[in-house]
């Protein structure tokens, strides 16, 4: 059994770590938009909340120590410490939180809402603030840049990302 949660986790973590180089910028903000939020998703939905959070610290110390498993290929502290490395401290907190209030039942709609209000917020308030902190970039001025061109994109990932969930026969 520990083989088998062990393979599942480390799947997933390299998942993690190509669906951070299928990403393209927007011209007007340092984020950029990439499937690394579906597979994050999918992550807390398939894994324990214990699971996925060691999952996202092995890609965060992955990423820091130099392995190129950031959005776009980057990786190092100072990504870490740069004006998106808020979004990154926030998904150990975020899909973990979403894996512990995911609920018993497999179903898309359970999955969807819970998802969108649970990853959504938090991801956010890291990132804003995150950006904010670096850039010293006023609240309001920071909302269009690092968040609010990239809800609908990521509501529709987390749609796709609870469908999988439950399409996908995992023990």
């Amino acid at each position: 059994m520990e083989a088998r949660r062990l393979t599942k986790m480390a799947l997933l973590t390299a998942l993690l770590c190509v669906s951070a180089w299928i990403s393209f910028p927007l011209p007007f903000s340092p984020a950029m938009v990439t499937a690394l939020t579906l597979v994050a998703t999918l992550t807390g939905l398939l894994l324990s909340p214990k699971d996925t959070l060691i999952v996202f610290i092995v890609y965060v110390l992955l990423g820091t120590v130099g392995l190129p498993v950031f959005v776009g290929g980057t990786s190092g502290l100072g990504k870490l410490l740069g004006p998106t490395g808020g979004f990154i401290f926030s998904w150990p907190v975020a899909y973990t939180l979403l894996s512990i209030c995911k609920g018993k039942s497999r179903s898309f709609l359970s999955y969807s809402w819970r998802s969108i209000a649970i990853t959504i917020p938090v991801v956010y308030i890291f990132g804003v603030a995150g950006f904010m902190i670096v850039t010293g970039t006023p609240f309001w001025a920071s909302l269009p840049i690092v968040m609010l061109p990239y809800i609908p994109g990521d509501i529709v990932k987390c749609l796709v990302a609870s469908w999988l969930a439950t399409k996908i026969k995992i023990q």
